[in-house]
């Protein structure tokens, strides 16, 4: 029997094959899977894991296939198709070498049969001590950024892969990873609207359809919650100034920024209510099923969330109607 809550997990899993426990979820409606290098032998094998991926779905619209493929020093595909540029080399060409770079990764994302690329970062290279974005961000210019990861964005969908924005609001002039710990940024509320936000305005107006948040603390926009968390950003700032109508979904929730603050279930509730749509979950084998079992107890428990559970399953429903 389908469950509507697992339209809004995303999970990883371990191994070359998908496992029976994701096949099962699948069966039941699950949203979709996220692969990284432990899942990645060879061109086959990916191709094999995908179709089974598809196959254990038997479903319209398709789940959510994805991998981070930026190039440079994140590319899960490294092995098999390298893409050694990184986005702030690309970023020095212009944008018909970001559309290009796109579109290359794309073409071979797409042979593959994965549909959703966790990239472009839209954060700004601001922090040269930054340990996490770094080169991954196409400049320091918030303009050049803007027209880059648009251009990078447009060449994936040239391909028929769905393009995700990230980090919401801005990772970019963090001093702390947040694999390993909360980075909390002490930019005023001026600089942040000005300079973090600009790209990702500029990205919502053309189009993007999928925005994934940072878990930083930014304490001029909220003194407590991490953005992933913070309704204030990701409803007054994202959806009403900047008129996002796409889907929100969280970068890992088992990263230590998070993951040592908040149980599970706690990120699960505090995500519902400030307005994310899909929890994104890459831990190893079991740690999916626990937000899985997370969200069911939740819709089970708190009924009076169940309407804003609906308003984004049929947000995730929409964003994947235009998967292949």
């Amino acid at each position: 029997m389908s469950h509507p809550i697992l339209t809004l997990c995303v999970i990883s899993f371990d191994g070359y094959e998908c496992p029976k426990w994701v096949r099962s979820l699948l069966e039941k409606g699950l949203g979709g899977v996220a692969l990284f290098k432990r899942n990645i032998l060879d061109f086959s094998q990916v191709q094999s894991l995908v179709r089974s991926v598809r196959d254990a779905a038997k479903s319209f619209p398709p789940p959510i296939i994805a991998i981070d493929e930026e190039g440079g020093k994140v590319q899960r595909l490294k092995d098999i198709f390298p893409v050694d540029e990184s986005a702030r080399e690309i970023g020095t060409k212009g944008e018909d070498a970001c559309f290009a770079q796109g579109q290359k990764i794309g073409r071979f994302m797409r042979e593959l049969g994965l549909n959703t690329n966790f990239a472009p970062v839209l954060d700004i290279g601001t922090n040269e001590n930054n340990p996490i974005i770094g080169d991954r961000a196409f400049s320091s210019d918030k303009d050049v950024v803007a027209r880059c990861a648009i251009a990078f964005a447009r060449g994936l969908e040239k391909e028929g892969i769905l393009p995700c924005g990230k980090h919401f609001p801005g990772h970019g002039d963090a001093s702390a990873d947040s694999h390993l710990e909360l980075p909390v940024i002490m930019q005023a509320k001026e600089t942040l609207v000005n300079r973090e936000l600009y790209p990702f305005a500029k990205a919502s107006k053309a189009g993007f359809r999928l925005f994934m948040t940072a878990h930083c603390l930014y304490t001029a926009l909220d003194e407590k919650m991490p953005a992933t968390f913070s309704r204030h950003i990701l409803q007054d700032i994202l959806r009403e100034n900047l008129g996002f109508e796409g889907c929100v979904i969280s970068d890992d929730l088992g990263m230590k920024a998070v993951s040592e603050r908040f149980s599970i279930e706690e990120m699960v509730l505090l995500g519902l209510e400030a307005g994310l749509d899909i929890f994104l979950h890459c831990g190893i084998d079991g740690q999916g099923e626990e937000l899985v079992f997370a969200l069911e107890k939740i819709w089970d428990k708190e009924k009076a969330l169940r309407n804003r559970v609906e308003a984004s399953v049929a947000r995730v429903v929409r964003l994947r109607q235009n998967l292949f």
